[in-house]
């Protein structure tokens, strides 16, 4: 059994291990209360741009489509992967990365090329080993708005038209709640067609034209869906890194706990043997 002190010592340790773990809880779940409130308030309105843009697209002519639908073969690839610049979140960082190397060990195994826009750290750190990075935007973190991600997007778009890159797809972390956090993989460009349902006639008067409310439309909903998911991503970090200093925090206790149990047990054990030697000694000398 370790001596009392070396107990003390990691009863010490433990609990001021338990003190900050406590902290980056509480300062977690401050700022995720924030975050939560604007992907929450985002939401609604990125789904109605979505489904508006993709209804109007679907009576579209094929030959009237945006540039940014054109589908071509594919042979190079922007995976954009979103992670945080800050670690102690648990898996939340690690499936991001997962899921990005498996997308982009399948399509190297269709002889494509794949490069990376990281946003965050612990991406670009990790990914920049094995694959190209075309652009770190981690900085971005520093001062989340819908015009700095917009100047992103604007980047990824020109990409696209200008033919450097013929798929554009996302991977991030949709925000649930505070424990959940789930992987989802989005195509960004080329915009994913809609099957248009014959049966649904809509009736309205268009002013300009569909086709150009459409090409004013594109641009916008592709800055918002970028947006969305640094949002979510930005959301889920915070409630990972919550979750996570938690169980932490209980883990910490709990350890405590039974080193201090371990103390008692050892100072009783060490008070018994001099309480028996004491008297011993006292029966020894009366002899």
């Amino acid at each position: 059994m370790a001596n009392l002190k070396e107990i003390r010592n990691r009863i010490s340790s433990v609990s001021s291990t338990m003190q900050i773990t406590s902290a980056m809880k509480m300062v977690s779940a401050a700022k995720l209360k924030k975050a939560q409130d604007a992907i929450t308030a985002m939401r609604p309105y990125a789904d109605k741009l979505t489904e508006l843009l993709q209804s109007l697209s679907a009576t579209l002519d094929a030959d009237s489509g945006s540039k940014f639908a054109e589908q071509r073969e594919v042979k190079n690839v922007i995976i954009v992967s979103i992670t945080s610049n800050r670690g102690l979140c648990g898996a939340f960082n690690s499936n991001i990365l997962k899921r990005s190397n498996v997308l982009a060990e399948q399509y190297k195994a269709k002889g494509q090329n794949v490069s990376f826009l990281t946003i965050g750290k612990k991406a670009n750190d990790l990914l920049s080993r094995n694959f190209d990075i075309v652009s770190n935007e981690s900085p971005i973190y520093d001062d989340l708005t819908f015009d700095n991600v917009s100047v992103i997007a604007e980047s990824l778009m020109e990409k696209f038209v200008s033919g450097e890159v013929d798929k554009i797809e996302i991977v991030y972390n949709k925000f649930k709640n505070a424990a959940t956090q789930i992987v989802m993989t989005e195509q960004f460009l080329p915009i994913v067609p809609v099957q248009s349902d014959s049966n649904v006639i809509l009736d309205y008067v268009f002013e300009p034209s569909k086709e150009q409310i459409v090409e004013e439309l594109i641009p916008k909903s592709l800055k918002t869906q970028l947006y969305k998911g640094i949002r979510d991503s930005f959301a889920s970090e915070h409630g990972a890194r919550m979750t996570a200093m938690h169980k932490a925090t209980d883990n910490a206790t709990e350890l405590r706990d039974a080193l201090k149990l371990s103390y008692n047990k050892a100072r009783q054990a060490a008070i018994t043997n001099e309480i028996l030697e004491i008297v011993g000694g006292a029966e020894a000398l009366n002899n």
